[in-house]
């Protein structure tokens, strides 16, 4: 399918692993050029490097921490305007309700509510001059149904999916379109990390680790970042103009929901 997006740019953060690099090839590959963000220099430039070569598009790499004001300012200043919005950045660490200080709280809501509405306040002005643009925010399933050891995640990315609901509709009438894809575990660094957490607690091994969440999912494996990152361009795309503030569960149907 042409997605019809072709020649338009694309502001793609945390890109050079995982979902954010699912999200920056699937819209290489429609023929958008890209401005990819992340923390590390040669690990964003060599990801770059590839899909310029293998899509022959245009690439600005900055590495910059998105989730910091003068971060926010670089990558901004760097991109100019841009017609696609593709929100991401790593999530808190996990635990229980008592580990948790007013501190770690914000560093959360800095991270995965503030840095995207900062994001949308700094782009969504452009796009509505335009009269066409899209915002994908990359939340988590548990906006869904909370997830007990990620209750930092689950408070900051339901607030960003407040936030959504209400602009999303206000956006709508200018041909801007805001909407959320919520992962479950993607075979990615951060499901790595999960369950290396698993395994240290239980004295199991990665495998078993690995297997336990597993049999959680319908499916019965963990998601590909290719098949979230096509998701992601779909939603970018001239076809997804109808679809207006929804929150897309992109999780082997581990979510456990009527609606």
């Amino acid at each position: 399918m042409d997605l019809g997006i072709r020649g338009k740019k694309a502001l793609v953060c945390a890109a050079s692993k995982g979902l954010g690099l699912g999200c920056a090839t699937a819209l290489a590959e429609a023929g958008v050029d890209l401005v990819m963000n992340a923390r590390g220099a040669e690990a964003l430039e060599a990801v770059a490097a590839d899909l310029r070569a293998r899509f022959g598009v245009s690439i600005t790499t900055v590495a910059a921490d998105i989730t910091s004001e003068a971060g926010r300012a670089e990558v901004l200043a760097a991109a100019g305007p841009v017609d696609i919005l593709v929100t991401n950045a790593g999530g808190p660490p996990p635990g229980v309700w008592s580990d948790w200080t007013r501190d770690d709280f914000i560093k959360a809501l800095d991270a995965n509510m503030l840095t995207p509405i900062a994001l949308m306040t700094a782009l969504l002005p452009g796009m509505i001059d335009r009269g066409w643009g899209r915002v994908v925010n990359i939340t988590s399933q548990s906006v869904k149904a909370p997830i007990p050891q990620l209750g930092l995640s689950n408070s900051a990315r339901t607030g960003l999916t407040g936030y959504v609901a209400g602009t999303a509709r206000q956006v709508a009438q200018h041909g801007v379109n805001i909407n959320n894809l919520l992962p479950g575990i993607h075979d990615t660094a951060r499901a790595e990390a999960l369950d290396s957490g698993v395994s240290k607690s239980q004295g199991v091994s990665m495998e078993e680790a690995r297997k336990q969440r597993q049999a959680t999912i319908p499916t019965r494996h963990y998601g590909a970042q290719d098949d979230f990152g096509a998701a992601c361009a779909f939603l970018c795309s001239q076809q997804a103009k109808f679809i207006v503030g929804q929150n897309l569960l992109v999780d082997g149907g581990a979510t456990n929901a009527t609606i």
